[in-house]
């Protein structure tokens, strides 16, 4: 079913602009937003065909069933929130029935602390890995098991890559025994003949183990090598990380946040502050705000007018108030399970008596 056919057939409940324009965050580049809520048809709704969103290819215009709607509702569901509390000069359409959702603060509670804050705070994360990305990035040529190896010299340890070379060695004639009760440490030989005689010291190119050979009887090795394994692991894992990101990171974001000299996703922090303000206006005055009067501020976080580490420490704070006010507030510790029920029956009744 299209968003097309929904309204053909008379089954749009709620239609507002949302986003940006809804948030009063609107730049004159900023897309329109449109969300809603719709009603299944009888014969959908009592059958398998249960459709329980509906949205353009873009995923700019997307409508709730009315059931999945109010089960977002009753999970305080920030975005369901934001429509259920939209501004009224940002309506499109709203039937009466859709009017019953307002009838009681049921939907409003103390557990808006964890998906508004939650998700703030989830964003923070996200941001520092940015940040990390950002400041760390990481070579296309993927490192071997060679790079994580270290070799006694002297009184400590250099890299063998580097003792390779001091000693005008190849790898390619060295061999590796386990020491026992020594985790990644290894006696190392060289085949000072060139005879082939041990396997060198990886098999190929993409090896996660370093390779083992046999060494004559008698023959003494040259130094003990470390392979760090843990630290090849964790680096294996970090260039996964990074260059699955750099596939799927928002070019045109990136490429601002870049000429900013910000190492953060600034509009993705502005929407993040956003939600931590939500959480301390729910918790503290009862009330979801969706149109901002803190444009400018939340502007100037968008534009890259702040450090990270600026940024960071308001978070802190603001999270810091976010528990503060969750412990004196008078909200009810979860939303109303039992009239949300109530009610959508209702409507589910009356839209389907009349159809």
């Amino acid at each position: 079913m299209t968003i097309d056919e929904l309204k053909e057939k008379g089954l749009i409940l709620f239609e507002c602009i949302s986003g940006s324009r809804a948030y009063n965050l609107h730049t004159p580049k900023s897309d329109t937003d449109i969300k809603g809520v719709f009603i299944l048809p009888r014969t959908h709704y009592f059958s398998l065909d249960y459709i329980p969103q509906v949205s353009n290819p873009t995923n700019d215009i997307v409508y709730y069933e009315i059931g999945r709607f109010i089960e977002l509702l009753c999970k305080s569901n920030p975005t369901t929130l934001e429509l259920l509390y939209t501004p009224e000069h940002k309506v499109l359409y709203q039937d009466e029935v859709f009017k019953l959702l307002h009838e009681e603060s049921i939907f409003l509670s103390k557990q808006c602390k964890n998906t508004f804050a939650g998700y703030a705070a989830s964003q923070i994360k996200k941001a520092r890995g940015l940040n990390k990305k950002i400041v760390n990035p990481m070579g296309k040529t993927k490192k071997n098991i060679l790079a994580f190896c270290y070799v006694l010299y002297g009184q400590g340890s250099i890299s063998l890559s580097k003792w390779l070379e001091i000693n005008r060695l190849n790898q390619s004639y060295c061999g590796l025994i386990k020491i026992n009760h020594m985790k990644d440490v290894y006696g190392l030989y060289y085949d000072e003949e060139q005879k082939g005689i041990f396997n060198g010291l990886l098999k190929k190119e993409n090896a996660t183990e370093v390779l083992l050979s046999s060494v004559p009887k008698g023959k003494q090795p040259l130094t003990h090598l470390y392979f760090n394994k843990d630290g090849y692991t964790k680096y294996c894992k970090d260039y996964k990380d990074y260059w699955s990101w750099v596939e799927l990171r928002n070019e045109e974001r990136y490429k601002n946040t870049i000429e900013q000299s910000k190492n953060y996703d600034a509009k993705n922090m502005m929407h993040t502050f956003r939600l931590l303000e939500m959480a301390m206006e729910i918790l503290g005055e009862g009330k979801v705000i969706v149109e901002r009067k803190d444009r400018e501020e939340l502007l100037n976080i968008k534009h890259g007018k702040y450090d990270y580490a600026e940024l960071i420490e308001k978070a802190r704070h603001k999270l810091s108030t976010i528990e503060s006010l969750y412990q004196i507030s008078t909200l009810q510790e979860k939303p109303d399970l039992t009239r949300a029920k109530i009610i959508l029956l209702k409507i589910r009744n009356i839209k389907y008596l009349v159809n």
